[in-house]
């Protein structure tokens, strides 16, 4: 996953993150968005104001603490969890149906390749060193001025990752209380967007450096063909999981070392393809 400003804006210490990439274009205005949706039936207006309006039955077990989940990121050796089955696939379907036709004109693009440097200022064999690598487009919600949040704020986004219950099913995860306050953001990938190997660790930051949790809601298109998850089990890149579902949640327990591959369409519908996830960051309290 992207790190972003929000651990810094929680009051966490703004070195211990810093924006990734160059932005390759213009910061967007709210005026290069219209507000598209279709007919009434078709797709949402507005997202739900409330995380748990997504969740199916056994979703709301997990809110309730009766699912078999819950406190399964307590034990530190359990660092990531993948899930089906607890977001409406329905309604996960309208939510990425207003996503797609609101906000790729206002997201902002993340370019950070790989320096030649990493391999012309080399002076001794062996001895790489990989900066991460990223591709991909977002929406930083620390910055409340900017098109993308003011547009997030419209379609009822904002509130949605700001939701109560969107804090109580990461806590439920975790097993254990987490600040108040938490970070958002909304990533976007399309066909070769990736984000290369990295660890999520904030060694400088005092809050984070002994750890946090992350949970994101993956939303796909069906053009996508897939997109993975690889992650570090006893010291090796050796566990690999598919992030391009329609209505998956993933949970991490960060630091660890993991990338994500990049995004593959199927064929002749590179246009269409997109995986969105919507994310939060949470301190523990």
């Amino acid at each position: 996953m992207l790190r972003r400003p929000p651990l810094a804006a929680l009051g966490a210490g703004s070195a211990a993150v810093s924006k990734h990439g160059q932005h390759t274009e213009r910061s967007p205005t709210l005026r290069d968005a219209t507000l598209r949706v279709a007919p009434q039936g078709e797709v949402c207006v507005t997202a739900p104001g409330e995380f748990e309006d997504l969740l199916t039955r056994e979703g709301r077990r997990v809110l309730a603490g009766t699912h078999a989940l819950v406190g399964a990121l307590c034990d530190p050796r359990t660092r990531f969890l993948s899930i089906e089955g607890l977001i409406d696939r329905t309604k996960a379907t309208r939510l990425r149906t207003l996503l797609d036709r609101t906000l790729p004109p206002v997201l902002e693009r993340i370019d950070r390749p790989i320096s030649p440097d990493t391999i012309w200022k080399m002076r001794e064999d062996y001895a790489e060193t990989l900066p991460k690598a990223t591709r991909a487009s977002t929406i930083y919600f620390d910055r409340s001025n900017e098109a993308g949040v003011q547009l997030a704020r419209r379609i009822g986004l904002d509130a949605l990752l700001r939701s109560a219950s969107f804090r109580a099913f990461a806590e439920a995860l975790a097993g254990r209380t987490l600040a108040a306050k938490f970070g958002q953001q909304v990533l976007c990938y399309e066909p070769g967007d990736y984000a290369g190997p990295h660890n999520d660790h904030h060694p400088s930051n005092a809050r984070a450096r002994k750890g946090y949790i992350d949970l994101h809601l993956s939303l796909s298109s069906p053009a996508v063909a897939h997109q993975w998850l690889v992650y570090a089990k006893a010291g090796h890149l050796s566990e690999i999981v598919p992030v391009h579902g329609a209505a998956t949640l993933t949970a991490y327990r960060l630091p660890f070392w993991h990338y994500t591959t990049p995004l593959v369409a199927k064929p002749g519908q590179g246009a269409k393809a997109r995986r969105w996830v919507l994310l939060g960051t949470f301190l523990f309290a």
